[in-house]
């Protein structure tokens, strides 16, 4: 279990196990969060775009082309009106 002390401004050193797994590096930027449970979650803001690429996917689905998706959004906002 990783832990670390707070500086007398408030500051915190994430450990090193923790900044790797989270793929933090100078610069990065984190959320603090507080739970429904009362417990605090440190949420890395540094994403790449890359790994979120094929998230949606779903075994068996066809990809939809720009036609598709127009039709869909003319759709969708006909709903609005």
């Amino acid at each position: 279990m990783a832990n670390a002390k707070i500086t007398s401004k408030g500051q915190v050193t994430i450990p090193k196990e923790i900044r790797d797994y989270l793929n933090l590096d100078t610069g990065s930027k984190v959320d603090f969060v507080i739970d429904e449970n009362g417990i605090a979650k440190l949420i890395p803001l540094n994403v790449p775009i890359k790994s979120l690429s094929g998230i949606l996917h779903r075994p068996g689905m066809k990809s939809a082309t720009l036609e598709d998706m127009e039709t869909a959004i003319k759709a969708g906002a006909s709903d609005w009106s």
